[in-house]
């Protein structure tokens, strides 16, 4: 199983399914493209992609313009090629986007360790079908993706209260979750380090918001990890 994984700061990795990946023997290949990385011309030999979230938004081409290689290497994947994809937090704006969708700020942001709603359709989903009909998981972002309504191809398959497109898949391949169900024990800890997360958090939650929020992870970790097992070995399933 090949994997290409797409990653936009690099504490932001595929985190504990990373871990099932590499106990599985998967072949990782890891583009960090926030440090000069360049995705492979040939997308073809990848069995599947993984695209991470990170401190940047998807308008941002100015400032990082390898935003525009990346939303087309993804565009190829998933729409001419036609193969898995897995995009979380923004990898899951650069998946709507890439499908004719807006990505736009969040009113409110959404931060902390939050339900998401899984909706009927996820019962007959390759991905969800065995979720139960609400999971916690953490959220971390001030902008999400709108307007895929007019997409036929694309199918909601789960919301929060302030977030519609919180599951979206494109056709039967191509995933995108708002959220973070990849997190490990030092996940919070380590993003709380990145300046801009860190001001997102505090102006949620309040000052000193970091070591309770860490704590919350750390609470429902075990959930989040059961289901980020369940949603590797479906996607696995994929390819």
């Amino acid at each position: 199983m090949k994997i290409l994984v797409l990653q936009h700061i690099s504490c932001e990795t595929p985190g504990f399914i990373k871990d099932l990946m590499i106990k599985d023997g998967a072949e990782l290949t890891t583009i960090q493209l926030d440090e000069g990385g360049t995705i492979p011309q040939n997308l073809s030999s990848f069995d599947g992609m993984f695209c991470m979230g990170g401190p940047m938004d998807t308008w941002m081409e100015d400032e990082y313009p390898w935003l525009i290689e990346e939303k087309r290497k993804i565009k190829e994947f998933v729409i001419d090629l036609k193969k898995p994809f897995l995009g979380f937090c923004l990898g899951c704006q650069l998946l709507g986007e890439v499908a004719g969708g807006k990505v736009v700020k969040s009113s409110p942001p959404e931060i902390g360790i939050l339900n998401i709603d899984l909706l009927k359709e996820s019962k007959s989903d390759n991905l969800f079908h065995n979720f139960p009909n609400t999971i916690k998981a953490l959220q971390w972002h001030s902008y999400e993706v709108v307007g895929l309504e007019k997409n036929n191809e694309v199918t909601l398959l789960g919301s929060s209260q302030t977030t519609k497109y919180q599951i979206l898949k494109y056709m039967d391949h191509a995933y995108g979750i708002q959220f973070h169900i990849e997190i490990k024990s030092n996940t919070v800890s380590d993003w709380g380090c990145i300046p801009e997360y860190e001001k997102a958090l505090e102006e949620s939650l309040g000052p000193g918001a970091l070591d309770k929020f860490d704590k919350l992870a750390r609470d429902n970790m075990k959930d989040m990890n059961n289901h980020a097992t369940i949603l590797y070995e479906n996607f696995k399933k994929l390819i």
